[in-house]
């Protein structure tokens, strides 16, 4: 049983250094411009890039500061979200391991392996479906780390995340508009309920 373990971790293993060797590093500003990008337009794209057409978004944001958002839905997100968001640099290795155990050999669980750098990533970057695409947002995690503090990455988590229906029913992205859609105040005023309530629905 050892050797098939240690024969099949050492396939595993060669297999996820052969994913990233093939990754590039992004250059961090292009990424950090790419990530602030808080846009309620939406572009259509060919695969070389060139524009196809821009589309009005559905989703109702409001973009605000990072002094505008209430501490306690800053808390409650972490909470729920990336206990570790304070101390570890973008990827929490431990749980990206746990997460491929757990979609590979269905060992333990399957989610649970995204910081909120990842989230964000896969926000404003791109989703992560395929083993190859999830290489690249944790080579992007890292170097976003890098760009930005972690204020910044959590003001703009908190700006661009979606966070369903407000109470007329449209789609509503960012805690401004959550909070004014849903209770009808501003981020920075949100009561602990009420925050924690709010970081439930990312």
């Amino acid at each position: 049983f050892v050797c098939l373990f240690l024969f099949g971790a050492g396939i595993g293993i060669g297999y996820a250094a052969s994913l990233f060797s093939n990754v590039k590093v992004p250059k961090t500003e292009e990424l950090v411009q790419q990530v602030r990008n808080v846009s309620s337009v939406s572009k259509l794209t060919y695969s070389d890039k060139s524009l196809i057409a821009e589309v009005d978004s559905d989703l109702i944001r409001t973009p605000v500061a990072g002094d505008a958002i209430s501490d306690n839905v800053k808390k409650a997100v972490i909470a729920t979200e990336d206990e570790n968001f304070e101390s570890h640099k973008g990827v929490v290795p431990k749980a990206v391991l746990r997460a491929t155990l757990g979609s590979v050999a269905g060992v333990g669980s399957s989610s649970g392996g995204s910081t909120l750098t990842q989230q964000l990533i896969k926000q404003q970057v791109g989703d992560a479906p395929t083993f190859t695409r999830k290489a690249t947002e944790i080579v992007d995690a890292l170097a976003l780390e890098r760009g930005m503090d972690k204020n910044e990455i959590l003001t703009t988590y908190l700006n661009v995340s979606p966070f369903g229906r407000n109470n007329r029913g449209q789609n509503i992205a960012g805690v401004e508009a959550a909070a004014q859609g849903i209770f009808g105040v501003s981020a920075k005023d949100l009561s602990v309920p009420q925050a924690a309530f709010i970081a439930g629905l990312p």
